[in-house]
């Protein structure tokens, strides 16, 4: 069937067709959610357990090794990433992109709870959840108050704000940062204790006996049943004062005899302060599938909403990543009009004729705006990819058109009726239009179908190129031909070329009369495009400028909050009083990576993030090597700059099962990876030793006097750093149960020598602990990191402005990375794996759709050889591409690709 003679005959339905496809992609264009990239589905299953007081080489034999082993023998597994912290071990379980992420999570799960029973007895259940991939936290609010102490501002936050935001659509978790936690503190009096007999873990065993509310399962009572509850926990911190502790004479004496009990507050494990000033922080997350602006204002208006409400709690913006995402969505739309506009122009510079530039500039429009209810309905955003893939195509969009209406014109210059031309001029060149059109698809598709995480996000742009260049087709079949038909005005006139055409045609004479010399100079245009490709800079995304910038500060293994707090604070002046800066955040007590698929956060009260507010300039590199320099003053601190967001930062991973081995080779490569030019800090989680306080039991002596080591660690755990956090008694509360935390007081569970004579029950009466122990400071590693089973130890070079495959090249020409120790690979990921990634399978696209135009052409021109003749304008068209990069000195990453 010709539907484009139906159309020209019928035009009502056709008509019809595109205003229902114009109100409908409108519609769907209001409902598409705007995002900087497109949400993505890793297969990537994150595993975290938790023993409280352990430390990393202990997790790691006891733990992480076991749950690993588990997870070896899971289908299509690509990467086992472990980290152990004292008391944590975080495994990150990443599959290739075939495992479907669910599948994952329940073969992840499964194999955990398949090696549970091998797992310490006294550590809560492992963890099992998906990693979903946001750029980063939306925004981020300070909260203060002068009406409520800093007690009741944190509750405040937790149970009416944090409730407020998780009501909003879109609002995925919201994070606190800052502020403290209402805990019941029962502070023991060793001397007391020692004199009356009484041990920590007695105390700590009677709390918990008593401060508990049971079920007692089911009565019958006068004809009805009832449910029974015996209800033991006391209801006050003053009834606690009273509670009666048993001593071995089988007397009893009250708790506040023995320890100071007091209503308190937990020890800070954050801090956050914006301009200098103490704030309680809170992160806003959105959940996939949401937009991120509309997110944003609808947090923003619940803000507002809330702040009137409460009208003695003040609530301001900190930063926010919002600016840029919207930015970038502006400056794709604006580039998409600009674009259109040009286009138009240039189809009535050389069309001459107001008419056929109206009928082609309609093309624009009926085909873009169709392409939005596809993206609606295959669950697409508006995003930094979609919009620049209608961008790439937007002159393409009027291709066929403007062939179509130059044929028509061409037999309205015969004198032919405008319906005639249209349909004479529409059968003649269908197959050719078709053709094109297919041979542009054959291009974009098979983008789509990339491997790997650059698969991910090229899948949205290459289905949108593909859909809107289809739907030009349909235009330029059903609608264009019509609309000449009824639109356009016979000019019965003598076809002459005008002096474009007349120069054009002169030119392709002349190389023709000159076959070698045209030969010779292509030959020549290849061959220095070519050359251009080792000067290339690569990567996978260019640094950005998003009108801020992350530090990270990591003290000495050790340190405490208050030190650290310290040292952020001191920073955080000194940035705030560099020019372009114009506001300083601080999170004192936790890290994050700012983004992208490895990004994460993780509590350290030995961290700290600072993020610096900047206007919107292009020198961001400028000023993250101005807060360097103005750091570097800042003793006993490894600073980091940039956040290790996309383009910032090379990161080299070196793994083996010999520790030694491995720290030997990785301190060789980063004294070298110094020598390298123009960039900033070398840093290295290379583990470095913390203190730690170490109890060696004297066996013979502790079996002699009936003390197991086991109780020897539970009494110092419960004296030093109290109960598990799961075993802990609660004071109940109305609306909340307090932890109640038995131990020393602060004076004696930092003293060594009061730890000591801490006092433990024997079979023959109470015992000192350093009579049956060594007790000393010793050290072990503060952190240690595995991958696939093996240590290993990344190093972390900030590229200060410069390319990451230009660094990288030098980095691999180091002699340390040229002569590796045996035992000691070179792990690829992060950024590197993924560029690798995006130009493997770039060049497989590539191939792919070379195949498929090849294929089409051979369809239109029903030969074997006349196609290659085409082809042969491909490897020409490398120069226009390539040199244009190299001047600029842009580097070939993924916008460069696409």
């Amino acid at each position: 069937m010709n539907f484009s003679s139906w159309s020209i005959r019928n035009p009502v339905p056709a008509i019809l067709l595109f205003v229902m496809l114009t109100v409908g992609g409108l519609l769907a264009f209001k409902q598409l959610p705007i995002q900087n990239f497109p949400d993505m589905d890793l297969p990537t299953i994150n595993v975290t357990a938790t023993l409280e007081g352990a430390a990393p080489t202990q997790l790691e034999t006891e733990v992480a090794r076991k749950i690993e082993d588990g997870l070896a023998a899971l289908s299509y597994l690509d990467h086992i990433t472990t980290t152990i912290t004292d008391g944590t071990v975080s495994i990150k379980v990443s599959f290739k992109l075939e495992k479907d992420s669910e599948t994952a999570l329940n073969e992840v799960r499964n194999a955990v709870d398949s090696v549970k029973g091998d797992l310490p007895a006294q550590m809560e259940t492992p963890s099992v959840s998906k990693v979903t991939v946001q750029s980063s936290p939306l925004v981020t609010y300070a909260v203060r108050s002068t009406a409520l102490n800093e007690t009741e501002l944190s509750w405040f936050v937790d149970n009416d704000l944090t409730r407020a935001l998780l009501s909003v659509s879109g609002v995925g978790q919201v994070n606190r940062i800052g502020g403290i936690d209402r805990e019941v503190h029962v502070d023991l009096d060793p001397a007391t204790m020692a004199s009356l007999g009484v041990t920590a873990a007695t105390v700590s065993s009677q709390l918990k006996a008593v401060q508990t509310d049971t079920s007692g399962g089911l009565g019958e009572i006068g004809g009805t049943r009832q449910t029974l509850r015996t209800l033991g926990a006391l209801p006050s911190v003053e009834a606690l004062k009273g509670l009666k502790i048993p001593l071995a004479t089988g007397q009893q004496v009250r708790l506040d005899d023995v320890a100071s009990v007091t209503d308190s507050f937990a020890e800070r494990s954050s801090m956050a302060y914006l301009d200098g000033k103490p704030v309680i922080a809170v992160e806003i997350e959105r959940s996939n599938g949401f937009s991120d602006s509309g997110v944003a204002a609808d947090v923003d208006n619940a803000i507002k909403q809330f702040a009137a409400k409460h009208s003695n709690v003040e609530i301001d913006e900190a930063y926010s990543t919002i600016g840029p995402i919207i930015g970038n969505y502006d400056g794709s739309m604006h580039m998409l009009y600009e674009g259109a506009i040009l286009a138009i122009i240039v189809v009535w510079l050389f069309l001459r004729d107001w008419r056929a530039t109206i009928l082609s500039a309609v093309a624009l429009p009926l085909s873009v705006i169709p392409t939005f209810l596809v993206m609606y309905f295959a669950g697409f955003s508006l995003n930094i990819v979609t919009l620049l893939a209608l961008s790439l195509v937007v002159g393409i969009l009027v291709d066929d058109a403007i062939v179509e209406i130059e044929n028509i014109a061409r037999h309205l210059q015969m004198g032919k009726r405008p319906i005639d031309a249209a349909l004479e001029a529409a059968n003649e060149i269908g197959l050719a239009v078709i053709a094109t059109t297919f041979t542009l698809v054959s291009v974009f598709l098979p983008t789509a179908f990339m491997s790997g995480i650059p698969g991910l996000i090229f899948r949205q742009f290459g289905i949108t190129a593909a859909v809107a260049v289809l739907a030009s087709l349909v235009v330029a079949r059903l609608l264009t031909p019509m609309m000449a038909a009824y639109f356009m005005k016979a000019h019965p006139t003598e076809e002459k070329d005008g002096r474009i055409m007349r120069a054009y045609i002169s030119i392709v004479k002349a190389a023709m009369n000159r076959r070698k010399t045209t030969v010779a100079v292509t030959a020549i245009l290849v061959a220095l495009s070519l050359a251009t490709i080792p000067l290339l800079k690569s990567g996978f995304l260019p640094a950005s400028d998003d009108a801020r910038t992350q530090i990270t500060l990591t003290m000495q293994p050790g340190a405490t909050i208050e030190q650290t707090d310290a040292t952020a604070r001191k920073a955080a002046d000194i940035i705030g009083k560099l020019p372009d800066v114009t506001h300083v955040f601080s999170a004192v007590g936790s890290t994050s990576s700012d983004g992208g698929p490895d990004a994460s956060t993780t509590s350290d009260v030995g961290s700290a993030t600072i993020v610096a507010v900047l206007p919107p300039i292009d020198e961001q590199s400028e000023i993250e090597n101005d807060i360097r320099q103005a750091l570097s003053v800042l003793p006993g601190v490894r600073v980091e700059v940039g956040g290790g967001g996309n383009g910032t930062k090379l990161e080299i991973t070196l793994a083996s099962d010999d520790a030694n081995v491995l720290d030997s080779a990785s301190t060789a490569l980063e004294e070298q990876l110094r020598s390298l030019q123009g960039i900033g800090a070398v840093t290295s989680t290379a583990a470095r030793q913390a203190p730690e306080i170490q109890i060696t039991p004297d066996f013979p002596r502790s079996a002699a006097l009936g003390v197991t080591s086991s109780a020897i660690a539970e009494a110092a755990r419960v004296a030093t750093n109290g109960e598990y956090s799961s075993d802990l008694p609660k004071l109940n509360l109305p609306q909340r149960q307090i932890p109640i935390v038995v131990r020393f007081s602060p004076e004696t569970r930092t003293n060594l020598d009061d730890i000591k004579n801490m006092r433990l029950a024997g079979t023959n009466g109470n015992v000192d602990l350093g009579s049956i122990a060594d007790v000393k400071i010793g050290g072990s590693p503060s952190e240690i990191d595995r991958i696939d089973r093996m240590r290993d130890v990344t190093l972390s070079v900030e590229l200060n402005g410069r390319i990451l495959g230009d660094v990288n090249r030098e980095a691999q020409a180091l002699p340390a990375l040229q002569h590796l120790p045996a035992g000691v690979t070179l792990v690829e990921q992060g950024e590197l794996q993924r560029s690798s990634e995006l130009f493997q399978s770039f060049a497989l696209a590539m191939a792919i759709g070379v195949f498929c135009i090849y294929a089409v052409l051979v369809l239109l021109f029903h030969d074997f050889l006349q196609p290659l003749t085409l082809l042969m304008a491909l490897p020409l068209s490398l120069g226009g591409a390539l040199v244009p990069l190299v001047l600029t000195g842009t580097s070939f990453s993924m916008p460069a690709v696409i």
